[in-house]
């Protein structure tokens, strides 16, 4: 297996290192710049960061350089210093004495931890939403997109339509915070991802799964679309506790 090109941080049994690292990621990384709305400038500045971990730009393990960060981001070391707490107090960054930050390494307890919560919020959303024609036309498109992306092996087009599927169906519930709290379980459900040995694999079952969801969903037929629901997290919490590093 081979090793991170990047300096991790220690913790607790992990998910395996990731095979693949992007090429320059800060560059990537979309400009906040602190002249417009300063007041906000660290909430919208680990916003960026958050984005990119959740679409695997940032991966697990990487250390956060504050200077190439802020020089992508257009933002001061303080003000990203105050993103970097909002980060961790989301368990997505880790501060470690004398290292810096890194993107947190998933555990166990974090993959446990990370379905309990999916359990409640997303049967919760499938028992109480009002499902538009307008949503079950979106929550189709997406599987869509998802179905071509795995027909052409496009994995992370695949996975990123998998979890927009997700993020539609809480934001159904018309709440900024079950957004706002999906926005983080998604971003470190990418995190988890982002360690697996058959990341493509794991996937490719979840694509057929949402469309066989949704037809239920449009059906009207929502107990049934909560078991369901739950068989559907409980398998893909089994599958990624099995990858995880021993």
């Amino acid at each position: 297996m081979m090793t991170s090109a990047f300096p991790e941080a220690p913790g607790r049994a992990t998910l395996s290192p990731v095979r693949e690292r992007p090429h320059n990621p800060w560059a990537a990384l979309r400009p906040v710049s602190e002249a417009q709305d300063h007041g906000h400038a660290a909430e919208r500045a680990a916003a960026t960061l958050r984005q990119a971990i959740a679409e695997g730009q940032i991966l697990p393990g990487q250390k956060l350089p504050e200077v190439l960060i802020c020089e992508g981001i257009d933002v001061s070391r303080h003000t990203l210093r105050s993103a970097f707490q909002i980060l961790a107090a989301e368990g997505l960054v880790d501060r470690v004495p004398n290292r810096g930050v890194f993107v947190h390494q998933p555990t166990v307890e974090d993959i446990r931890e990370l379905y309990r919560v999916r359990r409640i919020i997303e049967t919760g959303a499938v028992r109480a939403v009002e499902l538009t024609d307008e949503t079950l036309d979106e929550l189709r498109s997406i599987v869509t997109r998802a179905r071509a992306a795995r027909d052409a092996g496009e994995v992370t087009a695949m996975a990123q339509a998998n979890q927009e599927f997700h993020r539609t169906l809480i934001s159904a519930a018309h709440s900024q915070l079950l957004s706002g709290l999906m926005e983080q379980i998604l971003a470190r459900m990418r995190l988890t991802f982002a360690g697996m040995h058959s990341e493509p694999h794991f996937h490719t079952d979840y694509v057929r799964r949402n469309g066989e969801l949704t037809e239920l969903l449009a059906a009207g037929r929502r107990d049934t679309a909560q078991d369901y629901l739950i068989d559907y997290l409980v398998t893909a919490e089994n599958e990624l506790l099995g990858d995880v590093a021993p």
